[in-house]
């Protein structure tokens, strides 16, 4: 088991967090972390030949941005599947259904994981539409998304190959605000591969910001302690966000707030990881007065997380910070990182380029 000081235990809900009503923290938290969080040591991640691509042939966007993605990946005819789906942001149950049956119909045992080629729709109903596709359409939780979600089998798992192992396809939208965003996304993942961790190259910044905003800083309990990885090549910051200074090499950052920190000081590397603890960081397709997962895609992140109704600050419902880094820094994919560190994934919605592996060996 790999494991850094910090970690949290993922069990029943405990006391509620302090914070204004209807805001991230309006809801139980967990308990308070014991000292160490570890991942199981993983063999293999997936590859192009594991993903289905899956376009909507009703989207100018989703079938520019589903061919480049072929293109660029390398993949097969047999692994795309074409569909048409209502240009909005959220699915009526049955037009998620006959979407979901299509995808079981043509996708074959082979298949591991999606990508989804649009950046909506994103949700149905209360459910994220990444989070529903895995785990089914949990229709309970839209009558209060405030309570524990349906548990993930894949959460920090060994598994490289989590249809044939959990019977689950994660999925990741290869989301952005347009066409030409969302190509430099896909290069940024592709250039990402095999990229870090070599010998005699500048370490790697992996950026964890506490904030004041005592709703969403919750999940500064699971940081793990600041420290040079020197074997791996990355450099574990801590630190308050209004402290952030201008710093090269972003590999990973992630905060809780209702915005963004001070992004124009960062540069990225190609894979970079971003996201922060606040309620509708999924919503795509209207203004909640929150940043999103887009801003981050934006400003030069590969992938991140967001939630597409009012999850509370359950710490099962985001991002883990440990869970997230280690599995990332063994080889793991974007798509398979990030799943794997959410526990709670109903709400969860996963954009990015799926395959940015940068610390993937050959």
């Amino acid at each position: 088991m790999l494991g850094l000081v910090g970690g949290a235990a993922w069990g029943q809900p405990a006391a509620a967090v302090p914070g204004p009503a209807g805001s991230a923290a309006s809801a139980p938290a967990v308990s308070a972390a014991p000292l160490q969080a570890a991942v199981p040591r993983v063999q293999g991640r997936l590859r192009a030949a594991d993903i289905g691509l899956v376009v909507n042939a009703a989207d100018p966007y989703s079938v520019a941005v589903g061919e480049y993605y072929a293109q660029r990946r390398g993949l097969k005819p047999g692994q795309i599947l074409r569909v048409e789906l209502p240009l909005r942001s959220s699915l009526k149950l049955e037009e998620f259904e006959a979407l979901r049956a299509a995808i079981d119909a043509h996708f074959g045992a082979e298949t591991q994981a999606l990508a989804l080629a649009w950046t909506q729709p994103y949700a149905v109903e209360c459910n994220a539409l990444t989070g529903a596709l895995a785990l089914g359409f949990d229709a309970a939780l839209c009558r209060q998304t405030c309570a524990p979600s349906r548990v993930s089998p894949y959460a920090n798992s060994a598994s490289a190959r989590p249809f044939a192992d959990h019977g689950l396809r994660p999925s990741m939208l290869l989301a952005a605000r347009d066409i030409d965003m969302a190509q430099r996304m896909i290069d940024r993942g592709v250039s990402a591969d095999r990229s870090l961790g070599l010998r005699g190259s500048l370490p790697a910044q992996a950026l964890f910001l506490s904030t004041d905003d005592a709703a969403r800083n919750v999940r500064a309990r699971l940081y793990p302690q600041a420290a040079m990885l020197r074997r791996l090549g990355v450099q574990v910051r801590v630190e308050p966000a209004a402290e952030l200074q201008p710093t090269e090499r972003v590999l990973l950052l992630q905060t809780g707030s209702v915005r963004l920190p001070r992004v124009e000081l960062l540069k990225w590397l190609d894979g970079g990881l971003a996201d922060h603890l606040t309620s509708f960081g999924g919503v795509l397709g209207r203004d909640t007065g929150q940043a999103t997962a887009l801003d981050w895609i934006a400003v030069g992140a590969t992938a991140s997380h967001g939630s597409v109704s009012e999850p509370c600050n359950h710490l099962q419902k985001f991002p883990h910070p440990q869970w997230l880094l280690l599995h990332y820094l063994q080889g793991s994919t974007a798509i398979e990182a990030y799943w794997k560190s959410v526990l709670w994934p109903q709400q969860s919605l996963f954009v990015g380029e799926p395959l940015a592996a940068p610390f993937a060996r050959r």
